[in-house]
């Protein structure tokens, strides 16, 4: 009987932590600014309660995306190692959205060496978007 009675209450606690359903639509969200004023900002798709696709990109203080350019001087690659740097976090920004569209879940998101704070960026935008 207690093996019951706890199977029953287990059972319960579950499924009161389970996530609810998304309604269908798209959700934006934008994280605060970083030390340099950069910021994030993510698209969310929400098809059959589920996330069907992801958008992150990442803003510099003046707007500007941070794309192939981001790491350049006046067009240029002057420092190879701050531009590799730089294109690392590119990158990662694009990982965590395709891991999130895949799995829908924030916990299944992986933080990449070197680009945390385009990682705790990309959090901060998904909770906001979702809230």
């Amino acid at each position: 009987m207690k093996k019951i009675l706890f199977a029953v209450l287990l059972a319960g606690l579950l499924s009161a932590c389970a996530k609810q359903a998304l309604k269908d639509g798209v959700y934006f969200g934008k994280s605060s600014l970083d030390d340099t004023g950069a910021y994030g900002e993510v698209s969310i798709t929400v098809s059959g309660g589920r996330i069907s696709a992801c958008d992150f990109v990442t803003r510099q203080k003046d707007g500007t995306i941070k794309d192939e350019d981001y790491g350049k001087v006046n067009g240029e690659i002057s420092n190879q190692a701050y531009y590799d740097k730089a294109q690392l976090a590119v990158r990662a920004m694009k990982s965590y959205a395709g891991q999130y569209a895949a799995s829908g879940d924030l916990d299944a998101v992986d933080a990449v060496s070197g680009a945390t704070i385009a990682y705790n960026q990309f959090i901060e935008a998904v909770e906001e978007a979702l809230e």
